[in-house]
């Protein structure tokens, strides 16, 4: 089938990327992805590069709690398939190559595929471009500036092909905010919590419900639906998220929070999550 087919590494493109960015690498929840500006950009670089239509775009990512809210977003979207590897207690991602190489290896020996964009710099992905250029695919090596420092030379020799994305490709989807410029001052270790402390219950909850909004309006806009309707569907906030809320609310008010507390702080989440929800629809077109 005279198509094309992309294959992202996610780990390499966030780690990769903070660092062309931002001069280092840095943790996923400092980095944001906007989903459909990327889905646009590689797009055009595979149809344009291959001069094929695309066949779809393939999103590897490792997990240690199950599918995040981008993980979600990207789901939801047309021509996208999002295949999951596991990130260990160490936290390394495992899995998410022998998924690019199987899939790999599996449209080109069903002729899926003419050609394929390949995002990474693991060696070992390497066999799958082999295996793929035996059934004829070629295949495109899509970097990261300085791709030679952030790819394998043994990938980079392999491949028909390497380009190079540099900051300014990067920029119009992906944004990050190092951990020194953090908006959320009373969350980091050396904050000073007495100042902030709440001297009755009613300040406690106001506290609350301020942290659960700042979340809130972290979150990109694309991944609000999505983590409603999981909220909604289990009663489960997605644990990351969990954790940074009551990781914030415990800093802000200098002791561990009480049942009550939680449900306050968790349930001021999903409200703030509705209302940005309920305001985009709400804007014109």
């Amino acid at each position: 089938m005279d198509r094309v087919a992309v294959f992202v590494d996610a780990g390499y493109l966030f780690a990769q990327g903070s660092k062309a960015l931002c001069g280092q690498k840095l943790e996923r929840r400092y980095v944001s992805l906007d989903h459909q500006v990327a889905v646009d950009r590689l797009t055009e670089f595979a149809e344009a590069t291959s001069k094929l239509p695309l066949l779809r775009i393939y999103w590897y990512d490792g997990t240690s709690t199950g599918p995040t809210p981008q993980h979600n977003t990207l789901a939801d979207r047309p021509n996208i398939k999002v295949r999951l590897g596991i990130v260990n207690s160490m936290g390394e991602q495992k899995g998410v190559d022998s998924l690019i190489v199987t899939d790999m290896i599996t449209l080109a020996r069903n002729r899926a595929m003419a050609s394929c964009v390949l995002l990474s710099g693991d060696e070992d992905i390497r066999v799958g471009v082999q295996q793929a250029q035996e059934y004829g695919v070629r295949v495109y090596l899509l970097g990261i500036k300085p791709a030679r420092g952030s790819q394998s030379l043994f990938l980079l020799r392999e491949a028909d092909s390497s380009h190079e994305w540099s900051e300014d490709h990067l920029r119009p989807f992906l944004k990050c905010e190092p951990p020194t410029s953090t908006r959320y001052p009373a969350s980091r270790p050396d904050a000073n919590i007495s100042a902030i402390r709440p001297t009755d219950q009613r300040n406690v909850d106001d506290r609350l419900l301020h942290i659960a909004r700042e979340v809130a309006d972290d979150m990109p806009l694309a991944e609000v639906p999505s983590t409603v309707d999981e909220i909604l569907a289990t009663n489960q906030r997605p644990r990351h998220i969990d954790a940074r809320l009551l990781a914030m609310s415990r800093n802000a008010i200098g002791r561990d929070l009480a049942p009550d507390e939680k449900r306050t702080v968790r349930n001021g989440f999903l409200t703030a999550l509705q209302e940005r929800l309920t305001n985009s629809e709400a804007r014109p077109e």
